[in-house]
């Protein structure tokens, strides 16, 4: 039986922890890390909550050994911090000794210092350079550059927030068509004004801790994270005897088309975004165990998610949680730090709770793992729907 893509490292930097490890000491003990805003001075400081990560730039900067005359936006410097987890964690020595790749997602991009030095473009030369790192793709090479990824392909993946969750799907297909023998895949997304001003504008942010799959959610709390896992052949495993975290067994996107920003109230996009993922993997509904799902708060996402889980899983709905709560909508990120979370649930047998819940939805009788559970899992389902319509699911096995 094909077992699917090989996971053989992961990196993380999140609200809730600065690597794998403290990441998964909070999911277990309930540690939120949603506050007020700090670090961004904006008008809505006081009006919503967000997850923060601690670290200023220049605390990044100095821990990667990045020269203070840089022009590294917030974004690239949170992936950098991941991927290079990642790399060690699977243990890469030599990243030339096979085809290697990068398939970086992002939104913001370097938003959050186009937004700091825009004005003053013209008038001084040396906020240019800020600029110039404006474009998606600029974290996605400045971090290709620092793993030392120069030859195979390196590209980036923006699909709203599936866009981390669609790198890691084309990364397992590059590795299945024999096109690499590794892949770095994952993305990165930092808090801006421009985020924070735009879903402001959609009045979808809650102004306090975000309650997935409540009756009463006011709205979505932003993050800020990064999250990469490394991907890697049979043969690459077999040959040098690498350690498996677990497995991409399937994948599916698929687009309802129905709205800019919203989901169809039905669930198109994700039911068939599930299914397909299902159909790849080769397994019937009733093979997963747990579904970390999207699970924003938000009054469309909530209701048309539960209606896709409930259409494709009918009377039989698995154990499902959003861990949204503990980190906020990371957006491009969200794929790649809810797949370490699937990783980490399977390796430890646990479902992480859905914190906040309190009231079911009147319009279905399915609820979320509200409290932490201990259960045998071989396959996790994770979903990631996007605006636009793009819905992205991912399946990992032990």
């Amino acid at each position: 039986m094909n077992k699917g893509v090989a996971i053989t490292g992961m990196g993380i930097i999140s609200a809730i922890g600065n690597n794998v490890e403290e990441n998964y000491n909070s999911l277990i003990s309930g540690n939120k890390g949603i506050s007020r805003i700090s670090k961004i001075d904006t008008v809505h400081k006081n009006a919503i909550m967000v997850g923060e990560i601690a670290f200023t730039n220049k605390e990044l900067e100095q821990q990667l050994g990045i020269p203070p005359d840089n022009n590294y936006s917030r974004t690239a410097l949170l992936g950098l911090v991941a991927a290079k987890e990642a790399m060690k964690n699977a243990n890469i020595l030599d990243v030339t000794a096979y085809k290697t790749g990068l398939i970086s997602a992002t939104s913001v991009g370097g938003m959050d210092m186009t937004e700091k030095y825009y004005y003053d473009y013209l008038e001084t030369d040396a906020h240019r350079k800020y600029i110039e790192g404006h474009h998606a793709g600029d974290s996605t090479q400045k971090i290709a550059e620092e793993l030392g990824i120069k030859e195979s392909l390196v590209t980036t993946i923006s699909t709203a927030c599936s866009s981390a969750a669609n790198a890691i799907m084309y990364g397992a297909r590059l590795i299945k068509s024999g096109k690499l023998d590794r892949v770095v895949v994952g993305g990165a997304d930092c808090l801006s004004k421009f985020t924070i001003n735009g879903f402001k504008t959609l009045m979808i942010l809650s102004d306090t801790y975000n309650t997935p799959f409540d009756e009463n959610r006011k709205g979505l709390n932003l993050g800020e994270a990064a999250a990469f896992l490394v991907l890697e052949s049979d043969a690459l495993v077999a040959k040098e005897n690498k350690k498996v975290l677990a497995y991409v067994k399937g994948y599916g996107n698929a687009n309802d088309a129905y709205h800019q920003t919203a989901s169809s109230e039905n669930g198109d996009g994700a039911t068939l975004a599930m299914e397909k993922a299902l159909k790849v993997a080769n397994l019937k509904p009733e093979a997963i165990d747990y579904i970390n799902a999207h699970g924003t708060a938000t009054g469309n996402n909530d209701l048309s998610e539960g209606r896709a889980i409930i259409r494709v899983f009918k009377d039989a709905v698995p154990d499902f949680s959003s861990t949204k709560p503990y980190t906020g909508h990371t957006l491009a990120a969200a794929g790649g730090i809810e797949a370490v979370y699937s990783i980490l649930a399977l390796q430890n047998n646990v479902i992480f709770p859905n914190l906040n819940f309190t009231t079911p939805m009147k319009e279905f009788a399915i609820r979320p793992q509200v409290e932490i559970k201990e259960k045998e899992l071989n396959t996790v389902l994770s979903n990631s729907l996007g605006f636009g319509g793009n819905c992205s699911t991912v399946i990992f096995s032990k």
